[in-house]
């Protein structure tokens, strides 16, 4: 075999992981608005023992190696919990990269699709590194800012390598970004004010004394409201437990909302500190004085921006004046929380495309849509 011939290997073990999670860091050497994730958070992710995602799926990682270097990776996944809500035959693939090569891509992708079809799948759709409930989609349109956190970012021949090989848009996700100093107009502030003369509206905070709890009825509200959605898998209870633990060193308490009508909590909003700003210069790495860096930026910093990572509202009290009350009154709260806390400006991400009540209320408050990513699908049989 030539040593400079295409080779797409399985990996596996610790070695493997490490390379699979640096191929990146080359690919995007020369491009400002990359930022580089944090090796020990990638590890954690991908590794069985610690990511409760892996209790419902099983997953497969290539590398596409040329002449001893890494050019390009991907993975495969099949979601149990997915394919149990959904029952389609649908894989996923995610955590495709590639240098600007059609025979990378082509390569990579005849190893997930291969490996999917082994296990029965009908279709693939993706990316997802590794589930919906994580990063989601290829970048589109927006190409000329950094991502936020939990957001992906990819050069823009992405896009025409993958629909090469045969893949078809499924849906787009939609990012919002609104800046300091917004307000709520005058329509929805009127909304909130009609609904409160007739219901017991309440908005309060997180209670860090009961993080727990908290957290459970946010995630609670959030299976909820987005049960219809598609593509949707809920969170269960041990993915939970592990998304309380990560989170807790960036959530503030005044930076998460929960609206309750007569005692019931109804609604939510959660918005963290931007984390990709505070780790941008730091290569991936904690060691020797990156945890320093970043603990200093998240505590003193300030930061500038800030990402709505979770917002709902339950869904019996969707289509209907209340609903949108509910909406409002939390994407109030968020303007207000983020201005008091010095944010400069926020991402509200990601809206589907086709959930046009949302995107309206988004729309009516003055939030403007500054990304797009993608979610393709392609036929397997």
């Amino acid at each position: 075999m030539a040593e400079t011939e295409l080779r797409i290997e399985l990996i596996g073990d610790a070695a493997g992981i490490d390379r699979f999670i640096k191929v990146p860091f080359a690919l995007y050497a020369d491009d400002p608005h990359w930022v580089a994730p944090l090796n020990l958070e990638r590890r954690d992710h991908l590794n069985p023992k610690s990511n409760p995602y892996f209790d419902h799926a099983e997953v497969a990682y290539w590398l596409a190696l040329r002449g001893g270097r890494a050019v390009g990776r991907i993975s495969a996944q099949v979601d149990r919990a997915y394919l149990e809500r959904h029952n389609d035959g649908c894989g996923h693939f995610g955590f495709i990269e590639g240098i600007d090569d059609g025979a990378v891509f082509k390569g990579l992708f005849a190893a997930a699709e291969g490996w999917l079809a082994e296990r029965g799948m009908v279709q693939v759709r993706g990316p997802f590194s590794l589930s919906i409930n994580d990063e989601s989609g290829l970048l589109v349109e927006g190409f000329d800012s950094p991502p936020s956190m939990m957001m992906g970012h990819a050069p823009p021949y992405y896009a025409g390598r993958i629909e090469a090989e045969g893949y078809s848009k499924a849906k787009d996700l939609f990012a919002y970004r609104f800046d300091r100093g917004q307000s709520l107009p005058a329509g929805p502030s009127a909304i909130i004010k009609r609904a409160r003369r007739s219901n017991p509206i309440k908005l309060r905070h997180l209670d860090k004394r009961r993080y727990q709890a908290d957290l459970d009825i946010i995630l609670d509200i959030f299976n909820d409201a987005w049960s219809n959605n598609w593509g949707f898998v809920p969170f269960t209870a041990a993915e939970i437990k592990h998304m309380a633990k990560s989170m807790k060193p960036l959530i503030s308490e005044k930076l998460v909302s929960i609206v309750e009508v007569d005692g019931e909590p109804a609604a939510m909003a959660v918005s963290l500190p931007n984390l990709n700003e505070a780790i941008a210069d730091l290569d991936g790495a904690l060691l020797p004085f990156g945890w320093a860096k970043l603990l200093w930026r998240l505590k003193i910093g300030p930061l500038r921006s800030a990402r709505v990572l979770l917002m709902g509202v339950r869904k019996k009290y969707h289509d209907s004046p209340l609903g949108a009350a509910l909406a409002f009154t939390a994407i109030d709260a968020i303007y207000r929380d983020l201005t008091a806390a010095g944010f400069d400006y926020a991402e509200l991400s990601w809206v589907l495309e086709d959930n046009l009540p949302m995107r309206r209320i988004i729309d009516v408050c003055g939030a403007r849509h500054y990304k797009t990513y993608r979610i393709y699908e392609k036929a397997l049989t």
